[in-house]
């Protein structure tokens, strides 16, 4: 039985690992204060922040607009813990800068 070996030559290229996007940088809601003290946020305020994200409708059915919050991506929700994006929260800060 004979086998057949590749010709001598240059090694065969290796193809690059792949890149993935960078992990975001996740706190829990009581860590947030201390990673923004500029912004003076308790941890109550917070919650209320992350409540009053998205749309919600009242007892009566009207519409209360949410103060965008939601809409960038800055709540990761797993199961019951609440996680802030700081990147996407602090992006959210500054567009609210009076």
């Amino acid at each position: 039985m004979q086998t057949e070996t590749a010709p001598p030559g240059p090694p065969a290229a290796v193809s690059p690992a792949p890149t993935f996007p960078p992990l975001p940088r996740l706190c829990a809601i009581e860590e947030i204060p201390s990673a923004f003290p500029h912004a003076r946020l308790t941890p109550l305020a917070i919650r209320a922040l992350v409540f009053r994200a998205d749309d919600r409708r009242n007892s009566r059915g009207d519409l209360l607009p949410g103060n965008g919050l939601g809409r960038t991506g800055a709540i990761v929700r797993i199961g019951r813990k609440v996680l802030i994006d700081l990147d996407r929260f602090a992006a959210w800060l500054e567009s609210h800068r009076g």
